[in-house]
């Protein structure tokens, strides 16, 4: 028999019917005819797969990082492994007490105070309210709840059933722990301490599946990474690799689809090292632009590099007049600091105001040789993508 904590599924398949009629009963009675002649004779119309021959295990003690594009099924996932709906095909088991925060209302009645689902949400869980009331001061302050825990769920904001959600989710002793996107609803403090509690959760033993699309938050956090695309499973292993992977696949789809609308439109991008090969960390970086121009005006350049989504290690901008055709620009880095890996060279036009001439979008890649920085101890705390030269003196 498996321990408390595994979760295995094999061979899951989930589908759904894209209904884009009117849910009223009238509608759906007419169109009952044409539904089942359209049924008969082809069984899979209508029908779109979430889930697609999903393997996956996870063993007691894991913290597992769900990651991928909206609609690549990571929810429906974490839905039938917490029971709410069952799969098509194929076999979920997860042992144990098993604590969710998939929605911001998830298990929690509106008509009921807090303190009141404190006690029914424990009762799903298999909790008395013996033990349910020993963890109670702990899960109203982490909650910061102490003047509202007596007050109708429904009208708490947002962020309040969240904190009581997740607080409860996390302070019941589950045996595995499943965090969808509503942390984001959170002020960033409060993110924090669910990333803490999270880690502590962790150390006793259970097993966390994370969804979140703050792949900082999932690579401090989790030590293996599940990539999922299309109901597929893309990529699973350490989570450093998978999301390296998954960085790399964010920017090439999105140069392919960037665009070049506007008064500036960019021609041309070189990027090379000092002797006009790879950069290397700490060595100069030169990147040529060609830009066009629709009439001479005054522009604001600003170049960004990324390691994956358009969130930038580092941006730099310098001001410039474009003249009316082509424009040539060259900018050099003397001293790159990035360590070795692949990034990504984004772009902007402003003008005076702020206004974009050029939308901010990526232009090309640039691979950097040198000193790797992906090692972290006990694979929990995610190092910089930086690499900064120190000298160090230890004395007495």
């Amino acid at each position: 028999m498996s321990p408390d904590g595994t979760i295995r599924a094999e061979h899951v398949w989930k589908r759904f019917r894209a209904r884009l009629g009117r849910m009223l009963m009238r509608d759906q009675l007419a169109g009952i005819g044409d539904r089942v002649r359209r049924s008969s004779a082809d069984p899979n119309r209508g029908w779109r797969w979430a889930l697609q021959d999903v393997d996956l295990r996870i063993a007691p003690g894991e913290a597992v990082g769900l990651i991928g594009a909206n609609g690549s099924g990571k929810s429906t996932l974490l839905k039938l492994l917490t029971r709410v709906m069952y799969p098509y095909a194929g076999d979920i088991e997860v042992k144990g007490r098993v604590g969710a925060l998939i929605e911001v209302r998830a298990g929690m009645h509106g008509d009921l105070t807090g303190r009141e689902n404190m006690f029914l949400y424990g009762s799903l869980l298999g909790l008395g309210r013996k033990g349910v009331a020993q963890k109670f001061d702990e899960i109203v302050a982490f909650a910061e709840l102490e003047d509202a825990v007596d007050r109708q769920v429904k009208f708490y904001s947002s962020g309040m059933q969240m904190r009581l959600g997740f607080a409860v989710a996390a302070f019941l002793e589950p045996h595995v722990l499943l965090v969808d996107e509503v942390l984001a609803v959170g002020d960033a403090s409060f993110q924090q301490k669910c990333l803490d509690r999270m880690r502590a959760v962790i150390s006793q033993g259970a097993t966390l599946v994370f969804v979140s699309h703050d792949l900082a938050a999932v690579q401090s956090i989790c030590t293996r990474g599940v990539w999922l695309t299309n109901g597929m499973v893309a990529r699973d292993g350490p989570v450093n690799e998978v999301l390296g992977d998954y960085r790399q696949a964010i920017e090439k789809r999105v140069v392919l689809q960037s665009h070049a609308d506007g008064p500036v439109r960019l021609l041309k991008m070189e990027v090379a090292g000092g002797d006009g090969g790879f950069p290397r960390t700490q060595g100069p970086l030169a990147v040529k632009l060609v830009a066009q121009s629709d009439d001479a005006r005054f522009a604001r350049v600003s170049i960004g590099i990324t390691e994956g989504p358009p969130t930038p290690v580092f941006v730099i901008s310098r001001d410039l007049n474009l003249a009316a055709g082509q424009t040539e620009i060259n900018c050099l880095i003397p001293r790159l600091p990035l360590a070795r890996g692949t990034f990504f060279v984004w772009l902007c036009f402003q003008d005076r105001d702020g206004r974009e001439l050029l939308s901010w979008q990526p232009a090309g890649q640039i691979e950097v040789a040198g000193p790797v920085l992906d090692f972290a101890p006990r694979a929990v705390v995610r190092l910089a993508p930086v690499h900064v030269e120190a000298s160090w003196e230890v004395g007495r």
